[in-house]
């Protein structure tokens, strides 16, 4: 069977993360650039030979500067020397009528650990212009700590400033190649 090529339509995609802040309210953050590439056997995502998503880590923005700045800082994603989030999908397993899981690894600061995150597939459709596109809202939870970013402080109070559960919410569009 040949094989499809996909990529991602960046106007018509989001890539957002949501962390607790003094535990008491949450801060949600972007990555502005990112790629995704999947290749499937037909157009069936069961059968992606390769799924790669990037996001660039200069590009955060949580609507505060001081605070998109102390993320690129060593003290959280180190963008000087770890410019790059990276994904690598490993299998995409269907687990409902529209639900499946991806499993694969995730890198972040030269740490790669596996990571299961929720897919709910939106279909395929042509679209006004004639590309195919199929769409995805992709979410899951990681530990920041498991991948180096542990930097910290406590309040007066003995509240940690930031969790270390970070949510992860995306919707993907993908635009068919060919």
């Amino acid at each position: 069977m040949a094989t499809t090529k996909w990529v991602v339509d960046p106007t018509h995609s989001e890539v957002q993360f949501k962390v607790k802040h003094l535990m008491i309210s949450t801060v949600t953050g972007y990555f502005t650039k990112f790629n995704a590439e999947v290749e499937t056997e037909g157009d069936d995502f069961t059968k992606a030979t390769s799924i790669v998503f990037t996001a660039d880590v200069d590009s955060i923005n949580t609507n505060n500067e001081q605070r998109d700045t102390h993320l690129k800082s060593a003290d959280f994603f180190d963008a000087e020397n770890h410019n790059q989030v990276r994904f690598e999908g490993k299998s995409f397993e269907k687990v409902g009528e529209d639900e499946y899981k991806l499993h694969g690894d995730l890198t972040i600061r030269n740490t790669t650990k596996p990571v299961t995150v929720n897919v709910e597939f939106g279909g395929v459709v042509v679209d006004p212009y004639g590309q195919t596109k199929a769409g995805f809202t992709v979410t899951g939870k990681i530990n920041r700590k498991d991948f180096g970013l542990t930097w910290n402080a406590v309040t007066e109070a003995g509240s940690v400033v930031v969790s270390d559960e970070i949510k992860l919410n995306s919707d993907i569009q993908l635009v068919k190649q060919g």
